[in-house]
């Protein structure tokens, strides 16, 4: 081969290289399986829906189910940083994976958006959180409304039963914290496995206290049992769930047996029921419209919506970060880290985010709305 014509292969293969190495990994666990699956299959669809190119650079996608199981959340992230070099994993659905996770992002250097609830995630931001983001409301923003309702409605005692994890004990701390705020007497704790099929016993212990409210602080369909258990044992007070059930599948195995249930839930969830002024409004109704052209009527969930959320920051970011570095690179996931952290006014279907060095979230009360559900659907309390 002529010299000439060897240098016009090195310039095409130099190019080929450049083309490859500008392609940006996104790497997504979710929970498609297992208890939390309810949560995380509507997570994975909405995947689907996320842009292939950001800031002129094709985006690549890697989902990777967890099976809702903790050991299976750190090996997928493993996986995905060290077999398909992502530039940024979005994930997991629960929060004792989330909180599992942060360990191996942050030895790694990898930008982390979770989609699970617990304030812990988040905060503080030490040298290990420093790497990680999330866009679900925390359970504290959503106890402060739920007491807040407790409050308005005269409810002097709560009794509470969640799950025996971080999830649950992340939402009694809360639920505590708040309602001591409002001298209201938390007067029964009882914790339950996200597998168990009964919980006769915990139950019939918080109905002999005599509350005049119950919480439970569970997810997805098993936050179901709970609620089921205490209609049967004849319970009459106000039974209130966290929104970890905000999905078409708690209803949907619930049945009768949710009826009258309290949440808060991001506003998506009841998009077509906002005010036109609500800023968020636009942006939930085009996550819907979307989402159930291509999944089915009634089929949209706030779960999913974390997911869209995560997928307009990215959209923000990752032009800023490529003014920096080229994806592939250290430096490329370092800026990425630092242009999350300055998201500002960035209008989700759950709310505004507005981040900073201290918070990694950036929702306020605005990412909440109370919601009931009445004849088998969700309706807002206005």
């Amino acid at each position: 081969m002529k010299r000439p014509a060897r240098l016009l292969v090195t310039a095409a293969l130099l190019a080929s290289s450049s083309l490859a190495a500008a392609e940006i990994r996104v790497g997504v666990i979710v929970s498609s399986t297992g208890p939390a699956a309810s949560l995380g299959i509507p997570e994975k669809n909405t995947v689907a829906l996320l842009p292939q190119t950001i800031g002129g650079q094709k985006v690549t996608y890697t989902v990777l189910d967890d099976a809702s199981d903790t050991t299976a959340a750190v090996t997928a992230t493993r996986k995905l940083i060290q077999d398909n070099k992502v530039d940024v994993i979005i994930g997991t659905t629960t929060t004792p994976a989330s909180l599992a996770m942060i360990d191996v992002v942050a030895e790694a250097r990898v930008p982390m958006i979770s989609l699970a609830a617990s304030e812990a995630i988040i905060k503080p931001v030490d040298a290990r959180r420093r790497w990680v983001f999330k866009t679900p409301q925390t359970d504290a923003i959503m106890a402060n409304a739920i007491v807040a309702h407790m409050a308005q409605n005269r409810i002097k005692t709560v009794g509470y039963i969640g799950f025996n994890d971080a999830y649950g004990e992340g939402w009694l701390s809360e639920l505590q914290r708040a309602a001591a705020a409002r001298n209201i007497r938390v007067v029964a704790v009882e914790k339950y496995n996200r597998a168990d099929t009964s919980v006769t016993g915990q139950i019939l212990k918080i109905v002999a206290a005599r509350p005049d409210a119950v919480l439970v602080g569970a997810s997805g369909v098993p936050a179901v049992l709970p609620q089921k258990t205490l209609n049967d044992r004849g319970y009459a007070g106000k039974i209130y769930q966290t929104h970890g059930v905000a999905n078409a599948d708690f209803l949907r195995v619930g049945g009768k047996d949710v009826e009258g249930a309290i949440l808060p839930a991001g506003p998506v969830l009841v998009a077509d029921q906002l005010p036109s002024t609500n800023p968020t409004q636009r942006v939930g109704l085009a996550y819907t419209q979307a989402y159930e052209r291509r999944f089915g009527q009634n089929s949209v969930s706030t779960f999913g919506a974390h997911m869209w959320d995560a997928g307009l920051i990215l959209q923000k970011a990752i032009p800023a970060a490529l003014k920096k570095a080229k994806p592939g690179t250290p430096q490329f996931r370092s800026a990425l880290r630092d242009a999350l952290e300055g998201t500002r006014n960035v209008i989700g279907a759950h709310g505004i985010f507005n981040m900073s060095a201290t918070d990694h979230l950036g929702l306020d009360a605005r990412s909440r709305v109370m919601v009931q559900v009445v004849n088998g659907t969700w309706k807002m309390i206005k």
